[in-house]
């Protein structure tokens, strides 16, 4: 089932992958328009409906040199000044709101035949959604274009436990996040399947403030291991929740953005969308 918000990220998908391609040639309006087979006035509205910014302007924030840019930002002030302006409760620092709890090694031995998982569909900015929680939290969250191939890679990390299709009070407030209302954000809580490495790994990615950039490096130093880049990066791969643990933020110590586990075109919306989320 297309909806209008599929298709206009299909569309604006479509647009991202063309600059990227061509960013050095800094293509205008009117030739990003025609890739996209929408006349220049409509694309710049639908651009700027989606992200929140012109064209031209989402250009230079996935530009490398924007990236690198921020990658020398300091983020520590960046907390404390936002902290300390009110700032707290906002998107800036919304990430430190969401709580993680692992889960027991009883909790998901024989294949997670103590779990029961509700699961359910829904639509946001980026694509579809597969949502799923038990009755600790949500305990994973991925895009996807098929739904009968999403819910078997779920049932693929829990073969044993039991599934419903349903959409509960914990992924409703997990979901908010892709309307921009952070209000619930106090209430997600994630119940998460990992070893005390990830579960380190994946609480120091929701201290990346929404708008900024990290690298594997830097990470495994915030971590206290300066040799563990490859052991962090394997980790940020295998983060079973999109965009609310916020993987999409490391990218590569040159600026680029690398690689992410659901398509790097959706890796560079998103980061393109944060930073004019933040900065416009």
């Amino acid at each position: 089932m297309n909806t209008q918000e599929e298709v206009n990220y299909e569309r604006i998908a479509k647009a991202i992958d063309y600059i990227k391609t061509h960013f050095k040639s800094q293509p205008n309006l009117d030739e990003v328009a025609e890739k996209v087979n929408l006349s220049p006035f409509h694309f710049q509205r639908l651009f700027t409906e989606w992200a929140g910014t012109s064209p031209k302007k989402f250009l230079q924030y996935v530009s490398v040199n924007h990236a690198k840019r921020l990658l020398q930002t300091e983020q520590a002030n960046l907390f404390d000044v936002a902290f300390e302006t009110g700032l707290s409760g906002t998107s800036r620092l919304h990430d430190l709101f969401v709580n993680i709890e692992g889960m027991t090694p009883a909790e998901y031995k024989n294949g997670g035949s103590e779990l029961t998982i509700n699961y359910s569909f829904s639509e946001t900015h980026f694509g579809s959604l597969l949502t799923a929680s038990t009755e600790k939290g949500v305990c994973y969250m991925a895009f996807h274009e098929d739904e009968q191939m999403a819910l078997t890679l779920l049932k693929a990390k829990f073969p044993n436990a039991s599934y419903e299709g349903k959409l509960d009070v914990l992924q409703q407030n997990a979901l908010f996040i892709f309307q921009n209302d952070w209000s619930k954000l106090k209430d997600v809580k994630l119940h998460l399947k990992g070893t005390d490495f990830q579960l380190k790994v994946w609480e120091a990615l929701l201290k990346i403030p929404m708008g900024q950039l990290s690298t594997y490096g830097k990470l495994a130093n915030e971590l206290g291991n300066p040799n563990a880049s490859r052991a962090v990066g394997t980790a940020i791969g295998s983060n079973p929740i999109a965009f609310l643990i916020p993987c999409h933020r490391v990218i590569q110590s040159s600026g680029t953005f690398g690689g992410y586990m659901w398509g790097n075109t959706r890796k560079t919306a998103i980061i393109g969308w944060e930073q004019a989320f933040v900065r416009d």
